[in-house]
């Protein structure tokens, strides 16, 4: 029987790393953020959709077939996207720095870009 690193490809554990760290880099970035009311509202908001993504490349992982593996991949790539709003929106209201912001920005489209052919390449097995 095949291991799911085997069946589902070695992208995933780039991606749960990736996306780990990706979460630690948004706590600090959080954490540079200056403190106001619109400030935390959104950083909680952006906390919440950024450590999302691990979190369910990790529960995907440890899914007990294809299709709960597919969905909470799903599951990572829509908080990959709603994440991007977050970060947008922080950088587009001048609450954050744009160099810091873009960084982000640019790591969160490439997680989202693993995790969208992961999706294509499980929908066409």
């Amino acid at each position: 029987m095949q291991s799911k690193n085997q069946r589902f490809g070695q992208n995933n554990n780039v991606a749960k790393e990736r996306a780990y760290v990706f979460a630690l880099n948004i706590i600090k970035f959080i954490e540079s953020t200056p403190e106001n009311t619109t400030t935390q509202i959104i950083n909680k908001q952006l906390l919440r959709s950024a450590t999302s993504i691990s979190a369910n490349i990790v529960e995907a992982q440890a899914s007990s077939s294809r299709n709960d593996f597919k969905n909470f991949l799903s599951h990572a790539l829509k908080s990959a996207n709603e994440t991007k709003f977050w970060l947008c929106l922080l950088r587009d209201s001048k609450k954050s720095e744009i160099y810091k912001t873009n960084k982000l920005l640019d790591e969160t489209n490439q997680l989202s870009n693993i995790l969208g052919k992961s999706i294509l390449t499980l929908k066409n097995k």
